[in-house]
C-alpha cells in the first residue's frame, strides 16, 4: 500500500504523538495501586465512555465520523485489541516494568515478521538481521525471568506485542479506519474484568489515576496508534511503541526507583539499540524512495 507523502508525513505524526502520550500508561496503573481485574476493570470502563462521547460529539458536529468497528476485520481487530489488553495488565503485575516494555518492543519485528508473510512486503536483509538481534535481547530478559520468578509475566508481554502486531497488520491490510475499533476493544477486557472483580472484590488505593488514564490518555494514544496503519506500514507504527520502552522505565525509575535487573538492561540495550538503528535505516530508506519517486513522477 502505498502513501502520498503529506500522507506519510501524517502518519508518522500521529503515531509519534501516540506513542509518546502511551509512555504514561504503566505509570499510571503503578500510582493507581490496585487489584490488576479493578485497575482493568477501570481502565476499560473509562475509556469505553470516553470514547463514545468522543465518538458521538463527532458525529453530532460534523456526521462523518468513522465506524466503530468496520465489518468483519474490524471485529477481529477489536478482539486482538481487547485480549492485548488483558495480557498487558496481566504482564504489568507479573514481570517488572522494565522486561515489560523491553519485550513490548518486539511488537515492531512481529509487525515486519507478519507483514511478509501476509501482505508481501518482503522484509531487506537489515530487517532480518534487527529481528535476529532483538530475538537475542528478548531471549536474554525472559532467560533472567526463570530465575526471578518473573516468566509468565514475561511470556504476557510476548503474548501482547504478538497480539498487538497482529492488529496492526490486519488494520494495514484491510485499509480501514480502525482509530475508535482499538478503544471500542476494551468491552471485551471489561465483561472479562466485571466477572474477577466479583470474585476478587474492588480494590484500588488511588482510583483517579485510573480514571485519568482511561478516559484521556488511552483514546489519546490508542486512537492514534489505531490511524495510523491507515498511512504508513506496520513496522514503522510498531516502531512508535518504542518510545515506551525507552521512557516507560524513566518514569518509573524517577517515581518509585525501581532498577532494572543486570540481564533486563542487557537484553534492553541490545533492543533499543537494534531498533534505533533500524529505525533511522528505515526512515532514510523511506525518504531516498521517496525522492526517487518524486524525480521519477515530476510534478
Amino acid at each position: 500500500m502505498s502513501a502520498s507523502p503529506s500522507n506519510h508525513a501524517k502518519g508518522l505524526a500521529l503515531t509519534a504523538f501516540g506513542g509518546l502520550t502511551l509512555t504514561v500508561d504503566i505509570p499510571l496503573i503503578r500510582l493507581a495501586d490496585g487489584d490488576h481485574w479493578t485497575i482493568l476493570l477501570l481502565r476499560s470502563s473509562t475509556t469505553l465512555v470516553a470514547t463514545l462521547l468522543i465518538w458521538l460529539a463527532w458525529r453530532w458536529l460534523r456526521g462523518d465520523a468513522p465506524r466503530l468497528v468496520p465489518g468483519r476485520s474490524g471485529v477481529v481487530v477489536a478482539a486482538l485489541y481487547g485480549l492485548a489488553s488483558i495480557t498487558f495488565i496481566s504482564a504489568v503485575y507479573n514481570t517488572s516494568t522494565a522486561n515489560l516494555v523491553f519485550i513490548l518492543a518486539f511488537n515492531t519485528m512481529f509487525a515486519a515478521l507478519l507483514s511478509w508473510i501476509f501482505l508481501k512486503e518482503r522484509p531487506r536483509p537489515v530487517t532480518l538481521v534487527a529481528m535476529a538481534a532483538m530475538l537475542v535481547g528478548v531471549l536474554v530478559i525472559v532467560f533472567d525471568g526463570i530465575g526471578t520468578g518473573n516468566f509468565v509475566g514475561d511470556m504476557l508481554a510476548v503474548s501482547s506485542a504478538f497480539l498487538l502486531a497482529c492488529a496492526i497488520t490486519i488494520t494495514r491490510a484491510s485499509g480501514k479506519d480502525m482509530g475508535f475499533t482499538a478503544l471500542v476493544a476494551v468491552v471485551l477486557p471489561l465483561i472479562v474484568a466485571v466477572v474477577m472483580v466479583q470474585k476478587t472484590g474492588f480494590q484500588v488505593a488511588a482510583p483517579w489515576w485510573i480514571i485519568f488514564n482511561g478516559a484521556v490518555i488511552m483514546p489519546i494514544s490508542f486512537f492514534c496508534l489505531a490511524t495510523g496503519p491507515r498511512y504508513i506500514s506496520g513496522p514503522e507504527v510498531a516502531m512508535f511503541y518504542l518510545l515506551e520502552t525507552i521512557l516507560a522505565p524513566v518514569w518509573i525509575w524517577m517515581i518509585f526507583t525501581e532498577t532494572p535487573s543486570r540481564n533486563s538492561m542487557i537484553g534492553g540495550v541490545i533492543l533499543i539499540a537494534t531498533l534505533v538503528l533500524h529505525s533511522l535505516w528505515q526512515l532514510n530508506e523511506g525518504r531516498r524512495r521517496r525522492a526517487a519517486a518524486a524525480v521519477r513522477h515530476p510534478a
